[in-house]
C-alpha cells in the first residue's frame, strides 16, 4: 500500500494529482460563480480546463524533474 502512494513531490503522478485538484477546485468555483444548467460548451471547458493542465504538468514532471 505505502508503495503505491508517491513519495516526492518531483514524482510526475504527485504532480499531476495536485494540479489536477488545483483546476477542479478553480473550475467549481468558476461554476459557482455562473448561474444557469451547464451547456455543451460549459462541459468541453469544464474537461479542457481540468485535463490540459493535469496532462502538461505529469509530462514537464516526468522529463524535467
Amino acid at each position: 500500500m505505502a508503495d503505491e502512494f508517491p513519495s516526492s513531490w518531483r514524482d510526475p503522478e504527485y504532480v499531476g494529482t495536485v494540479v489536477g485538484v488545483l483546476a477542479t477546485g478553480a473550475v467549481v468555483f468558476y461554476a459557482a460563480l455562473t448561474a444557469g444548467p451547464p451547456t455543451p460548451e460549459t462541459v468541453t471547458f469544464v474537461l479542457l480546463a481540468v485535463f490540459v493542465p493535469w496532462a502538461l504538468a505529469r509530462e514537464a514532471a516526468r522529463r524535467w524533474l
